[in-house]
């Protein structure tokens, strides 16, 4: 992934080492947690698709991430983060971006997004980015362990 506009950022696909970083990261700037926000998780996605989670940095800091997933058929996006001192320049913009490059390499046609229906001040950035809510459907889940 290529640097950004702004010289300073820059964007990457996360590796091994980089997790214990990112799991910190997420409980300053991620919005509530996820069964899957543990080490053996987040290395498990990393292991299976290294390309997946993808990070924005800042002069050598980690600012903000997202991961893009893709199962082949539908591309998903899920934890995209950035720090709060960080937001409104251009870091969401920027993950958004290499995320849709990487969908779109894979053959991917559409993305759809995690997005927590009380984060109203995710909603507008999501909304900004050319992405809005399917009011017809809903998310149904089923935890697998506990």
């Amino acid at each position: 992934m290529a640097a950004m506009n702004d010289l300073s950022l820059s964007t990457r696909s996360a590796t091994p080492a980089d997790l214990d970083e990112v799991l910190a990261f997420w409980k300053v700037a991620a919005e509530g947690t996820s069964i899957s926000d543990d080490g053996d998780g987040v290395a498990r996605l990393v292991e299976r698709d290294p390309e997946a989670l993808i990070l924005a940095e800042r002069e050598g800091e980690l600012v903000g991430t997202v991961i893009a997933g893709f199962d082949g058929w539908r591309c998903h996006l899920y934890r995209l983060a950035v720090h709060p001192d960080q937001r409104r320049r251009g870091v969401g913009s920027a993950l958004l971006a290499a995320a849709e490059e990487r969908f779109t390499a894979l053959g991917g046609r559409r993305a759809d997004a995690m997005v927590l229906d009380r984060n109203t001040s995710a909603h507008h950035a999501w909304r900004a980015a050319g992405y809005g809510p399917e009011p017809q459907w809903s998310r149904w889940v089923k935890h697998l362990t506990d």
